[in-house]
Parts: structure tokens; C-alpha cells; sequence
């Protein structure tokens, strides 16, 4: 069995044996939603996460997964991950790290550094905040992006490229 795959399998047994002990029902939506998730490393939305598990489980309303979604959110199973502009992502990776997003395409990738996790945190009493985590996410052009935009200038049939316009 490969390290992914054990990991995968670790992660839905520690999520089995914690609806026992708060005594919620481990349904099959539930346990799908989280192995969709194990097998992606995108961060996919909600919506995304939902057209993967209707192809699982026909039945399954979009309804059922953004509850499921926030359930497992809730018991510290997968992440929300936010970034500006964009829907939130969801992230099975519990793991510290941080993240690199394509400001033209909107992908999302995991970014290990050590550095990053020794961070110094700021002083935040005086706001009444209390810091628990943090995830740096760097913004820019994926690999692919760049690639497409050396193409079309190449032709010169493209406009260069641009950041996609933020909603909010």
C-alpha cells in the first residue's frame, strides 16, 4: 500500500472511531465527502467536491454535502480555505502549510516551508483576537498560466495576461 493511500485510510478510520465518540451517525455521504477530499489535492469547492460525490451517489442533494462539509469543518477533519476574491476551498491536508494561488486561473496549491511555520506572530490582546493558526497563501501566475501567455505572444492573438477581477 502506497503512503498516500495509508494516509487516506488512517484519515477516514481517525474520522470513523470520532463520530463514535461524539456519537454522530458516520453516514456514507459523510464518509464519500471525505474520501473525495483524501484524493484531491486542488482544494476544491464545495460545488466541485458535489459533482464528484453525485457521481458516487446519484441521490445525494447539494444541500446534504455543504452541511456535510461544514460538519467535518467543524470537527477539525478537513479545512476551509479562503482566498480573496474566490469561493472557499476545502482542504483535507491538516498538515501545516501554506499555500500558492494563480491569480488568473484561480488555482489553488499547497506550498511546504518550514520558514513559513516559524512566522512570528503579532500581538492581536488588544483587538480581543486570539490567534490559532495561520496559512500564507502568495499570489501570482501558475506555471500554466505563464505558459499560455508565452504562447498567444508568440501568435500575438491574445491579450497579455491579467488578474482575474475579485468579487466582494
Amino acid at each position: 500500500m502506497n503512503k498516500r493511500l495509508s494516509k487516506s485510510a488512517r484519515a477516514l478510520e481517525n474520522f470513523a472511531q470520532m463520530c463514535r465518540r461524539q456519537a454522530l451517525p458516520l453516514t456514507i455521504q459523510r464518509r464519500h465527502i471525505l474520501e473525495v477530499l483524501l484524493g484531491r489535492t486542488d482544494h476544491p469547492t464545495a460545488d466541485q467536491v458535489f459533482e464528484e460525490v453525485q457521481a458516487r451517489l446519484p441521490g445525494i442533494s447539494r444541500t446534504t454535502v455543504y452541511r456535510a462539509l461544514n460538519t467535518l469543518v467543524r470537527l477539525g477533519v478537513i479545512r476551509m480555505v479562503c482566498s480573496p476574491g474566490a469561493s472557499v476551498r476545502f482542504d483535507a491536508n491538516l498538515e501545516q502549510h501554506h499555500h500558492l494561488v494563480c491569480l488568473y486561473c484561480g488555482k489553488m496549491s499547497d506550498w511546504d516551508d518550514p520558514r513559513l511555520n516559524r512566522l512570528p506572530l503579532p500581538n492581536t490582546r488588544r483587538a480581543g483576537f486570539k490567534i490559532v493558526d495561520y496559512t500564507v497563501h502568495f499570489r501570482g501566475a501558475c506555471v500554466d498560466c505563464i505558459r499560455k501567455t508565452k504562447a498567444t505572444h508568440r501568435t500575438k492573438t491574445a491579450p497579455r495576461l491579467r488578474p482575474r477581477k475579485v468579487r466582494g
